[in-house]
């Protein structure tokens, strides 16, 4: 009778890769519900533009609309053409997109920075946040002439107005951010006898980066509106100032054209902080989530 014997199981060491953060991994089958789903919006939005243009073109032409009133869809789409080729349109755009990008950077340094420093200090939060409640309840409109004031009609006064319309949301999602780290969370990394800072750069940071990204995503819109506001009454250069001009020589073709650049713009930014969440939190459940579904 033969024996075999066996060697006892011995203590396996952890290396590097196991102690590495993994992401989810979401696998989701190619179905045709999927499919479907990820060519959906491609199918939905052009036709809800066709039937939005069509029922313009079927109002103006019906009632009889004056063209300096509503002008027709044709008429916008051939000032939008001529707008494009203006080389002084572009420069006009260069001033409104660098006034809501430095507007809508200063409020995320700014709102990152406020934001942890209330989260990490509760006493703080609760002494100030009736100043940051009236700073944002107030009308922005009304501080436009004050800004023209202390900053002038350049650029300057466009870009605190962007900035201070797009700080809260970021402030307000980095500080909630901060105090959705769970108890139990800081007390493994306490065990571990992690410092403050690792706790921070390790856990708070991580646990932050989505309600970071989804402030910024309203941050940007908020931006883009506290700029062209700013440049339509308190401006002369800009693609605001533009409207306004378009505005007082009663050219409406002229006037929606500008609007609809603008919007493709506002657009266009959006989208590029998306893409950024999806790069820089491929991770969490709000990018991985509708890949899986899709």
């Amino acid at each position: 009778m033969s024996t075999s014997t066996q060697a006892p199981d011995q203590p396996r060491t952890r290396g590097p890769v196991d102690d590495a953060p993994t992401a989810p991994v979401a696998v989701a089958r190619r179905t045709p519900q999927g499919r479907f789903m990820k060519i959906l919006p491609w199918i939905v939005t052009p036709a809800l533009v066709i039937v939005i243009v069509a029922a313009w073109h079927l109002y103006v032409t019906i009632a009889k609309v004056n063209p300096f009133v509503f002008p027709p869809p044709a008429a916008v789409g051939e000032a939008f053409v001529v707008l494009l080729a203006d080389p002084a349109t572009w420069s006009e755009v260069g001033i409104t997109v660098t006034e809501i990008l430095a507007g809508f950077a200063i409020a995320v340094v700014l709102g990152v920075l406020v934001g942890v420093l209330l989260g990490k200090l509760p006493w703080l939060e609760l002494s100030i946040r009736p100043l940051i409640v009236i700073s944002q309840v107030a009308p922005k409109v009304a501080f436009i002439p004050l800004f023209v004031i202390w900053f002038g009609f350049g650029m300057t006064s466009k870009i605190v107005l962007a900035a201070l319309l797009a700080f809260f949301p970021v402030m307000l999602n980095v500080l909630l951010g901060v105090r959705s780290v769970e108890r139990g969370q800081r007390e493994v990394m306490s065990s571990l006898n992690a410092s403050r800072f690792q706790t921070f750069t390790q856990l708070e940071l991580r646990s932050l980066q989505p309600y970071l990204f989804a402030g910024m995503e309203v941050a940007i819109v908020l931006a883009t509106i506290g700029a062209i506001v700013g440049e339509y009454l308190g401006g002369s250069e800009g693609l605001g100032a533009m409207v306004v001009r378009a505005m007082n020589s009663l050219d409406a073709s002229r006037t929606f054209a500008l609007i609809l650049l603008l919007s493709l713009i506002g657009l266009v930014l959006y989208l590029i902080v998306n893409e950024a969440k999806r790069f820089f939190i491929p991770w969490h459940e709000s990018v991985y989530g509708l890949r899986a579904e899709t």
